[in-house]
């Protein structure tokens, strides 16, 4: 089914006043989760509410608690997360970053001790909206055996890279396993297969069952041991600067919470030949969407063009839900 934006954005916003969000607070969280779906990020939107309202009620989101700032270096900061929510905290770090990166053509800032920050591409869309290239990432519990392995040593650390491109901004945002959690819980629901291999059944067979991989957390690292390399290089190098937790520190907390994010931006306004440099990335864009398709039905896009096509969709019909998850939302 089908929900209007807005509604949507309403709703989550009832629920987080009532949950005692400030409703300026209130407002942008449910504006993130809602962008979220209307982008067509479901498993980060709609289907990652209630299981937020779960992180509350087991305490692992202090929901006043906000980002304090602990070391300056210039161009680069550190932040204390204070286990606040993990989305506001995100926003507020990217925008400090932007800020940065206006003042000293790059800008960097190291986040610890927060919370699962929902959709990541959020956050790479707001320093592309500032003509700002966005590099950020975040470590995870362990969920992914590293290459090799059979037990979960490493997370699958989602990293985003943004950057400007008119109305229609490159976004890569990719975890380091085949598919994510939120993705494989989505396949599992529905009865699908994945389309490719995703992961390792209880008998170390390779699997397309979504529902098998989340039984043994035996994901597969994008590109196999290349994956399995940039999870710990994500990882320790997230941590080290936010001078936070790695994965697993994180991992031997009773729950997901305390992680290690870092948010970098270069402002492309900083550099003199920023038109030539704009054309250089429409120029590359254009060439690579005159590869001949695979499928005559399925055109080459660049990452992050296809999103805005079912954003528009999505103000359009209405933002598409699962119609189960939608009501548990409703009666909260």
């Amino acid at each position: 089914m089908r929900v209007k934006y807005e509604d949507m954005r309403r709703e989550f916003e009832r629920v987080l006043i009532k949950r005692g969000f400030t409703k300026e607070k209130a407002q942008l969280s449910a504006k993130l989760y809602a962008d979220a779906s209307r982008d067509g990020v479901y498993t980060h939107g709609l289907n990652r509410f209630p299981k937020f309202m779960a992180s509350i009620d087991k305490g692992c989101v202090d929901i006043q608690a906000e980002p304090v700032l602990v070391q300056s270096f210039g161009f680069f900061e550190r932040y204390d997360g204070q286990k606040g929510p993990g989305n506001l905290n995100a926003y507020e770090c990217m925008r400090r970053t932007i800020e940065l990166a206006k003042e000293y053509t790059m800008g960097c800032v190291a986040l610890s001790n927060t919370n699962h920050w929902m959709r990541p591409g959020n956050y790479g869309l707001m320093a592309a909206a500032e003509n700002c290239i966005g590099i950020l990432w975040t470590n995870t519990v362990p969920n992914m055996p590293p290459w090799g392995g059979r037990d979960a040593r490493l997370g699958n650390n989602p990293v985003v890279f943004a950057i400007p491109n008119g109305d229609t901004p490159v976004l890569v945002d990719v975890a380091m396993s085949m598919f994510s959690y939120g993705k494989l819980e989505s396949y599992a629901r529905s009865g699908k297969e994945l389309p490719v291999d995703g992961g390792f059944n209880e008998e170390q067979q390779i699997t397309r069952n979504a529902a098998e991989i989340l039984k043994t957390h035996q994901c597969i690292p994008i590109g196999y041991w290349k994956g399995s390399g940039l999870s710990l290089a994500l990882d320790l190098i997230g941590a080290t600067l936010a001078g936070g937790r790695t994965s697993r520190m994180v991992g031997e907390l009773p729950v997901e919470t305390e992680l290690s994010q870092v948010f970098m931006a270069v402002s492309l306004d900083k550099l003199g030949d920023a038109e030539t440099l704009k054309r250089n990335i429409q120029e590359t864009l254009e060439d690579m969407k005159t590869s001949a398709p695979v499928d005559q039905e399925r055109p080459v896009y660049y990452p992050g063009e296809n999103m805005m096509r079912i954003r528009k969709e999505s103000m359009e019909k209405g933002v598409l839900v699962d119609e189960g998850i939608w009501k548990s939302v409703l009666e909260m």
